[in-house]
């Protein structure tokens, strides 16, 4: 028999919301505010690029190392020490005078993110030891970090038409100060019985691993040339096999790689990035679509996209309501072909068909995605000893980040090959309009504000017919890698039960 969660637990959840709800956020919220802090610092292209991307990428680098340092020293200590240092680092943010001095302090806040990320979803894994409850608080926990993805552009935006661009950061301030004083209060403190000595060679070995992965996809994914990016992921992947070689021969190695020997496991973490994948496919291509082809504003396109969020929060629902009823290989299947049904609906979408295909197909792909990530964390979470839940949620987290880059990457640069070899630029343009009507459609557009009104339209029209191809073209890729990851699922996962309890360390 498993206890049931008391109310201070459900507390205690409400804690952790909002905390990963900061987390999320901090990934988004800087966007609008690009403009203005670069009229107040003005940071060169490279100083901006890392303004804008070292938060992501320390987050990701460091999730294994602060999961793994979490299962040793407290969960609830490194979360209570994320959230000082994510509230200092936000000050100093704020109010950074120059870009090195705001490049540091979102290298601090990325620092501080990975302590709370893996923190918030293992110690869920502590509180809520009833399955039925566990999964009704997985949902609540993806459904704050979703939400904090979709409302950071809305708040930066709505703070940036009335206050200067140090805002964006300062909210995160009091909600800090709220988590200090109340985790204390409301949430258990758990570690590793047996911790072993933390490995600071395997540390070093995760973030050298990470860091040059990620930053090579992302640059790739912008298409940029040379040789950089492709050496940045092979280093990676050659220092990542060092690192695995290490964590086996380890009597206390930071991630328990047995656990990949488990299907449940693997198969999970595997959904968690398909997953991703196909969400961040359908974040880069829509709204690129809603401002570029539509023409919404940055925060009129920010509104639009919230619709489709009720599809999520009915899939976390429906996924936690459906799971003792319906066995995981069918539901998140299911889920994988709800969202692959969305794909191919917005893959209709032409520069005429507007918002109504884009918020179906929107919501679908949501709907299905929330039944399915409740689930494979649910799987990740329960399949893993008590004592490496924090590894094991890093390893969650690591693995949405590096599905979320593929899905830049991979589907970001066919949809820019199909408008590259689809796009006709007017005769006589000088050659470097020409090159960035070529490269992008935002290009394009910038272009055609500058040609005869005789010409501008029907350039602009071919544009977004270009645009729409290489949409529809991805859209149908992403749909047949749903497709296949739900068929892969229900082969793997098939005599998986969660009627039954799934805690079997295999």
């Amino acid at each position: 028999m498993t206890a049931k969660a008391s109310r201070k637990d459900w507390f205690g959840l409400a804690v952790l919301v909002l905390a990963c709800l900061l987390v999320s956020m901090d990934m988004s919220v800087l966007l609008y505010a690009i403009p203005f802090l670069s009229e107040d610092l003005t940071p060169t292209s490279t100083q901006l690029l890392w303004i804008i991307d070292i938060y992501g990428f320390l987050l990701a680098g460091l999730l294994i190392t602060m999961g793994s340092l979490g299962d040793r020293i407290g969960r609830r200590r490194l979360l209570l020490f994320g959230a000082a240092l994510f509230g200092l680092a936000s000050v100093a943010a704020a109010f950074a005078p120059s870009p090195e001095l705001l490049i540091a302090a979102r290298a601090l806040l990325g620092v501080a993110g990975a302590t709370l990320a893996p923190s918030t979803l293992a110690l869920i894994r502590n509180m809520f030891t009833d399955p039925d409850q566990r999964r009704a608080a997985i949902g609540i926990w993806t459904g704050g970090f979703a939400g904090g993805v979709m409302v950071g552009p809305i708040a930066g935006g709505l703070l940036l038409e009335h206050f200067w661009w140090g805002s964006v950061f300062l909210i995160n301030v009091p909600v800090m100060v709220l988590l200090l004083v109340l985790a204390p209060l409301v949430l258990p403190e758990f570690t590793d019985p047996r911790p072993g000595r933390f490995d600071l060679l395997g540390a070093a070995l995760s973030l050298a691993t990470v860091l040059p992965i990620i930053y090579g996809i992302k640059e790739l994914a912008a298409g940029t040339g040379g040789w950089q990016p492709v050496a940045s992921l092979a280093a990676g992947l050659v220092i990542g096999v060092v690192f695995v070689q290490r964590q086996r021969s380890q009597d206390d190695p930071m991630i328990d790689l047995r656990l990949f020997a488990g299907r449940r496991f693997s198969t999970a973490i595997g959904t968690t990035t398909v997953t991703q994948f196909a969400m961040m496919g359908l974040a880069y291509f829509s709204t690129q679509y809603l401002q570029s082809v539509l023409g919404f504003s940055p925060l009129e396109a920010a509104l639009w996209t919230l619709p489709t969020m009720v599809g999520m929060f009915i899939g976390l629902a429906l996924g936690s309501t459906l799971a003792t009823k319906v066995r995981p290989a069918s539901l998140i299947g299911g889920g994988l072909a709800i969202g692959a049904s969305g794909y191919v609906v917005f893959s209709f979408s032409t520069p005429d068909s507007g918002l109504p295909l884009l918020l179906a197909g929107g919501g679908l792909m949501t709907l299905g995605m929330g039944i399915v990530t409740v689930l494979a964390t649910e799987v990740v979470l329960a399949t893993a000893p008590p004592e490496r839940a924090g590894a094991a949620s890093a390893l969650s987290e690591t693995s949405t980040e590096f599905g979320g880059a593929l899905g830049m990457a991979v589907l970001g640069t066919i949809g820019a090959a199909v408008y590259r070899s689809n796009v006709e630029i007017p005769a006589g343009l000088p050659a470097e309009a020409a090159a960035a009507a070529h490269d992008t459609l935002g290009g394009a557009v910038a272009v055609a504000a500058h040609l005869p009104p005789e010409v501008a339209p029907g350039f602009l029209r071919g544009a977004y017919e270009a645009f729409t191809d290489g949409m529809t073209v991805t859209m149908l890729i992403g749909a047949g890698v749903l497709l296949a990851g739900g068929a892969l699922v229900a082969l793997l996962l098939r005599q998986v039960n969660l009627s039954s309890r799934v805690e079997v360390h295999s």
